[in-house]
């Protein structure tokens, strides 16, 4: 009996495993959803189906597009609402444009064609903070004995923006970019697991 109970610990560790693999490699989202292309919007705009998606560190964004006619620029907030071409932050021209998330905050992208963007041709991500990172405390307060008669200064607490509560599966055109091959051993994990519970 105890070799069947090693048996399911090591298959729980291993499922534990491959839940943080996939965490990890994050999730792709096409935007403007399973059928979406990167161009002038018809009825929705961007910014409608980005607002019904829940972005995070690690997640991407993918462009599909008509490369050499269109191009897809990140740029900061002040060019992103004056559809200003000229200087992006990054430009991408290729016609499938993936952008992996490594920060929280917003990100705006915009068509590298100053028209199309004038016609809401444009993007904002919102990408939520990351709950699993340990934020460092605030550096101690001055002691008020080393001849300093200015009261310590108050901190300021961060409060990030949390994560979803639970793991739903992704919707409007994202998919998960996990492997097939860790998908099979997830399922072997999970077979294994229940013959070791059964026995």
């Amino acid at each position: 009996m105890a070799h069947n109970n090693n048996f399911g610990h090591f298959a729980l560790k291993l499922i534990g495993l491959l839940l943080l693999v996939q965490r990890v490699h994050g999730v792709e989202f096409q935007v403007g959803g399973s059928k979406g292309l990167w161009g002038v919007p018809n009825a929705h705009s961007f910014n409608q189906w980005a607002e019904s998606q829940r972005f995070q560190i690690g997640d991407s964004l993918v462009f599909n597009y008509q490369g050499g006619q269109d191009s897809v620029l990140l740029v900061n907030q002040d060019d992103y609402n004056n559809c200003h071409t000229e200087s992006p932050i990054k430009h991408f021209s290729d016609g499938h444009t993936v952008i992996k998330f490594e920060k929280s905050g917003p990100h705006y992208f915009i068509s590298g064609i100053k028209d199309n963007c004038l016609k809401n041709e444009k993007l904002v991500a919102i990408v939520l903070a990351d709950r699993t990172k340990q934020y460092s405390s605030p550096p101690p307060a001055p002691d008020a004995g080393e001849g300093s008669s200015k009261p310590p200064e108050a901190s300021v607490e961060m409060n990030p923006t949390p994560s979803p509560i639970s793991e739903e599966p992704p919707a409007n055109g994202a998919t998960s970019s996990t492997s097939p091959i860790v998908t099979f051993l997830g399922l072997i994990g999970v077979f294994a697991t229940s013959m070791a519970l059964v026995l």
